[in-house]
């Protein structure tokens, strides 16, 4: 059985619907038992559950608050409670779709790094044309240094062997160009970090290859990373909308829309950022899984699910081991600038 810490009162829909994915997991999975973390009031809409515990926490951090502020004043806050399950051994994963920022700060104050790790970076997975691709870092890291982005190629390949079952996957660095010799700095000098490492590294892919599916991890600072991400999510969402507009003013489209109603359903099972439910935040000593600030039910279900997943498949220990086998000199590159 495998205990999940979620954070009933983190996302923008929260605590309803947060609830309502918990009870979705529960049927889902039988092999779950979750500690929901949230106010006394929030939980009492939860009815009783064999796999469920109820921990009560007074407060609750808002989308918009600083992180460290957070950290810092509210010692009883879900999320940290959550953590707290975590660090004392009852829970073995926390979940959660609020404020990723002090997500990042709980989990790096309450469960520590993996030895070796210079930053935790969050890694999405993003549908392409040919295999499924890691996106990393995501938003943990605004501001990094060549060295961070080596290590997130190591942890991204990584977590593309284990979970999505690619062996050698290739590694690309997003850039403004394919040549070695285009981008800014931090670009530049991860490029030469990655030529020499014993990754798969495939040089710099531009934006437009990440969905052709020319690499399988795809390494770039926290800033570009989110920025990328979003639009790739505004743009599934504007495509899908504009579909529905176009087909309503044509009775014939109206009927072949009817015809590949199945075809389409599993189009947009592909690229909906839902079906992924969170994205895992690597190299911190533990399982965290980071949900979309607009979680529904659908998305804090499978949320839970890839949790669940996580914890089976052992991640985060051979996370350690492959690291320190792997980049002995990761070390020496913390001083690069």
């Amino acid at each position: 059985m495998v205990g999940i810490a979620l954070d009933v009162m983190g996302g923008d829909y929260a605590p309803q619907e947060v609830l309502k994915g918990a009870q979705e997991a529960l049927k889902a999975s039988k092999g779950i038992f979750l500690y929901l973390v949230g106010t006394q009031e929030a939980l009492s809409e939860f009815p009783g559950h064999e796999r469920v515990s109820k921990v009560v926490a007074s407060q609750w951090v808002k989308m918009d608050e600083a992180p460290s502020e957070a950290l810092r004043r509210k010692l009883d806050s879900s999320i940290r409670r959550a953590f707290e399950l975590v660090k004392k051994g009852k829970a073995q994963a926390v979940v959660s779709a609020g404020n990723s920022g002090a997500t990042y700060a709980c989990a790096l104050f309450t469960l520590g790094r993996i030895s070796g790790v210079m930053r935790p970076a969050i890694a999405t997975v993003l549908p392409t044309l040919k295999n499924p691709a890691v996106l990393i870092d995501a938003g943990a890291n605004v501001d990094c240094k060549p060295a961070h982005l080596l290590q997130f190629a190591f942890m991204g390949s990584l977590f593309a062997e284990r979970i999505l079952g690619i062996q050698n996957p290739r590694v690309g660095l997003l850039s403004i160009g394919e040549e070695g010799g285009k981008g800014n700095f931090l670009v530049k000098r991860a490029h030469a970090l990655l030529s020499e490492s014993p990754l798969n590294y495939i040089g710099n892919i531009e934006g437009r290859h990440i969905y052709l599916g020319e690499a399988e991890v795809i390494v770039c600072d926290g800033f570009v990373g989110n920025i990328c991400l979003k639009v790739s999510e505004g743009v599934a969402e504007a495509v899908a909308e504009m579909l529905k507009a176009e087909v309503k003013k044509d009775p014939l489209a109206i009927l072949g829309f009817s015809l590949a109603r199945r075809a389409l359903k599993r189009f947009r099972k592909r690229t909906d950022w839902r079906e992924h439910g969170g994205a895992p935040l690597l190299g911190v000593n533990g399982v965290v899984i980071i949900g979309h600030g607009r979680s529904d039910a659908r998305a804090i279900k499978n949320a839970i699910l890839v949790a669940q997943k996580f914890v089976e498949t052992g991640l985060t220990e051979r996370l350690g081991k492959s690291l320190h086998q792997k980049s002995k000199s990761l070390k020496e590159n913390q001083a690069i600038q």
